[in-house]
């Protein structure tokens, strides 16, 4: 229903985020281009606060921990699709599969994500389950 959509949207902002954060950080010059479209928001003028900067630091080691223990094909379709923003036809063309398989393949992916960020302890104390 409208909460699973939800609790995936708000997963999905966070791998984008922390995605996006972990580029910036390792090549800053990102930081300052923005696409076409707008799609990476400007760098705030505000610096975070030493505790935000610790809870994106704990965000950024559990999503990365969450991608690792995902099986190689989930991740590989979901950084495709969620980080580089490729289309399900693009997808098909780059693994090497039909679109069916790519269109399954993604929500199980997905699923198999939301479940492992809710078993870790930062999904636990955000209550999403």
């Amino acid at each position: 229903g409208a909460r699973v959509a939800d609790a995936r949207s708000w997963l999905l902002a966070i791998v984008r985020n922390c995605h996006l954060s972990a580029l910036k950080a390792r090549r800053p010059e990102l930081a300052v281009r923005e696409d076409s479209a707008g799609a990476l928001e400007r760098i705030p003028s505000t610096l975070p606060t030493p505790e935000e900067e610790s809870q994106h630091r704990e965000g950024q080691k559990t999503f990365d921990a969450l991608l690792e223990a995902l099986p190689p094909p989930h991740r590989e379709i979901l950084v495709l699709r969620e980080l580089e923003e490729m289309s399900y036809g693009e997808i098909a063309k780059v693994i090497g599969i039909p679109l069916g398989t790519v269109m399954s393949r993604l929500a199980r992916a997905r699923a198999a994500l939301k479940e492992l960020w809710e078993r870790s302890p930062q999904g636990v104390s955000h209550g999403l389950s």
